[in-house]
């Protein structure tokens, strides 16, 4: 099949337009006035687009061609890693006391040790896993009270939404870290990491929920949700199914910001000695290093490795975020490319003048 090529019809620029001319000037000049259309690229147009096939194309876009997302996703592989495989190289009890107390870094000590003689690396890679483990779950547990809360206000609306956004609004009100204090001190006497975890996933949710429920008002009244209605889906396949996939990119990016919230705010709650003591984590390794006045006795190899991986690992989750946005925003996609095409045109009027 042969299609005519006209200059008039095209939505091409100049450039393009002239190339086009000397396109069918060739081809009328072989006698048959038109270029064949290779098959492939005819299939390629009409074939359907897939809603899933974008979605992983931006995300292929957002790891690989955004530098900021990919340096953060290699940091938080980097303590992923080292979360499953560090603890296998650390043979002996983390807690265990040794008469080696304060020693700097050394070939026998690497990050050295405390002042009760514990190597300070061997508790690091331990804490690593506890750390990254209890940080993700409680993060998990957040994003589904915000996912259920906010879809749930969002779409069923009236007396169900007024008491879900009065609920929201009482949590947003209310200091969320002073209330972890406050809730943790209150059940000290179940101290440990499932406690902390509860405490902050009960006050770190109301704010995803708060956002999820203003994108539902929205999407509710589209017309492929009135389409499902018509041809009779269920209310949960609508919101889990149709509502939902279009509001990934929003609950990605809460999930990556409750989990920075919750691995700082857990650190913070272990480091006031809210925290089971016993258990070996970054925010522990900082109470006992402050309790035993480190800073004062120059030992800065026990309190900076933890305070470094909190602050590397919360700098390597707020770049995938920031990565996502990019992805999520078309504004902040079409901003590069609308600075690449206005220095071609001025290249191109230098060129010609």
């Amino acid at each position: 099949m042969s299609t005519p090529l006209s200059p008039q019809q095209s939505p091409l620029p100049e450039d393009s337009n002239r190339a086009v001319v000397q396109v069918e000037e060739a081809a009328m000049s072989t006698g048959t006035g038109s270029i064949a259309i290779s098959a492939p690229v005819a299939e390629a147009g009409a074939g359907a687009y897939s809603p899933l096939a974008g979605r992983l194309t931006d995300l292929w876009r957002l790891f690989t061609g955004n530098p900021k997302a990919l340096t953060g996703l290699c940091i938080v592989l980097f303590f992923v890693l080292v979360a499953i495989v560090g603890p296998f190289f650390v043979h002996h009890d983390p807690n265990a006391f040794s008469s080696d107390t304060l020693v700097p870094p050394s070939a026998q000590h690497l990050l050295g040790t405390t002042q009760t003689g514990q190597d300070v690396l061997a508790q690091l890679l331990v804490g690593t896993r506890v750390s990254i483990f209890w940080g993700f779950l409680t993060g998990l547990v957040v994003m589904v009270l915000v996912v259920v809360i906010g879809l749930t206000s969002g779409y069923f609306g009236g007396i169900i939404d007024d008491a879900l956004s009065l609920l929201i609004n009482i949590f947003l009100v209310l200091p969320g870290l002073p209330l972890a204090i406050v809730l943790a001190a209150f059940i000290h006497s179940y101290k440990g990491p499932v406690t902390v975890a509860l405490v902050i996933a009960v006050t770190s949710w109301a704010y995803g929920a708060r956002t999820l429920r203003a994108q539902t008002l929205s999407m509710r009244t589209r017309d492929f949700v009135d389409a499902a209605r018509a041809s009779g889906e269920s209310t949960w396949r609508i919101i889990f199914f149709e509502i939902f996939p279009n509001e990934i990119s929003i609950v990605a990016a809460s999930f990556i910001g409750a989990v920075i919230y919750v691995i700082l705010a857990a650190a913070g709650l272990e480091f006031l000695g809210l925290g089971d003591s016993t258990t070996v984590d970054w925010g522990t390794m900082l109470y006992w290093a402050q309790n035993n006045d480190a800073l004062l006795l120059g030992a800065w190899w026990w309190f900076v490795p933890p305070g470094l991986c909190i602050a590397v690992l919360g700098a390597g989750l707020t770049l995938i975020n920031f990565g996502m946005d990019e992805v999520a925003n078309p504004r902040l996609r079409r901003e590069p490319k609308l600075k690449v095409i206005k220095e071609k045109i001025m290249s191109v009027r230098k060129a010609v003048a």
